[in-house]
C-alpha cells in the first residue's frame, strides 16, 4: 500500500497559517560572533554563512530578517534570540516578501 500524496494549496495555506517576520535588531552590546552563535542555535536550518550575513544586516542597517515563517514558529524563534541577549521582535510578512 502506498502513502497518499496530499497537495497543499500556498493561496490557502498562507491564509490558514500567515506568514510572520522574525526581525533581529542591532545593538552595542553583543559581539559578533555571540550573534552568530546565537542565530544558528535559535533557527537550527541556518548556515553560519546565513547567520552572518543576517548578523552584518542588522549591524549595517538596524534590522535584518532572521526567518519568515508561522506566528507560533516566529514566537519561538524570537523567544529563543532574546534568550540570548539579543533583541528580536516579529511582523506580519506581508505579500511583497
Amino acid at each position: 500500500m502506498s502513502t497518499p500524496t496530499i497537495e497543499l494549496d500556498p493561496v490557502v495555506l498562507e491564509k490558514v497559517l500567515p506568514p510572520y517576520r522574525v526581525i533581529l535588531h542591532n545593538d552595542d552590546v553583543n559581539t559578533m560572533d555571540h550573534v552568530v552563535r546565537a542565530l544558528q542555535r535559535s533557527v537550527p536550518s541556518l548556515t553560519r554563512e546565513e547567520a552572518t550575513a543576517i548578523m552584518l544586516e542588522a549591524h549595517h542597517h538596524g534590522r535584518a530578517v532572521v526567518i519568515e515563517c508561522p506566528k507560533e514558529a516566529a514566537e519561538h524563534y524570537r523567544a529563543r534570540l532574546e534568550s540570548f541577549g539579543l533583541t528580536a521582535t516579529i511582523e506580519p510578512a506581508g505579500r511583497d516578501g
